[in-house]
């Protein structure tokens, strides 16, 4: 079940089912699983925005990634992802992920991904759409700032 961020700073908090193969030989969640986790958040997002209507709105490239590693995670921990749009650019936006145990509230990691807007049939970026903004503003009901 999805729902709204607890802390209000984040609009959405997505609920992450670790796997027994997500770990690895020390015994926590391997360092690379947690860009799936982030992954899953931006899937659960997206549906999540009441006015998407179209995939094609969608269309962008992950153009950046990037985890700060807090705390361990293992297979005991009720994790949840919560996820918002950090800012805008012209043709790009991009994503602030908190991923913390649930019944600790021990934050296990803290992510950013930058999406460049794209054009696949120019094999171009192109700007953000007004719309898509719109969308994503009315969702997180706040305005969202422009990118650095």
């Amino acid at each position: 079940m999805v729902s709204a961020g607890a802390s209000g700073r984040y609009p959405l908090s997505v609920p992450i089912e670790v796997r027994f193969r997500d770990m690895d030989s020390m015994g926590h969640v391997n360092n690379a699983v947690f860009f799936t986790y982030f992954e899953n958040a931006r899937i659960a997002y997206w549906r999540a925005v009441p006015a998407i209507r179209s995939r094609k709105s969608l269309d962008y490239i992950l153009a950046r990634a990037e985890c700060d590693f807090r705390s361990p995670a293992t297979v005991e921990d009720d994790l949840a992802c919560q996820i918002r749009v950090g800012s805008f650019g012209r043709s790009s936006f991009t994503f602030e992920y908190l991923l913390s145990d649930e019944r600790t509230g021990r934050v296990v990691a803290e992510g950013r991904t930058v999406q460049a807007v794209y054009d696949y049939a120019e094999k171009k970026t192109r700007p953000l759409d007004p719309a898509l903004r719109a969308a994503i503003e009315e969702f997180e009901g706040r305005e969202i700032p422009p990118g650095a």
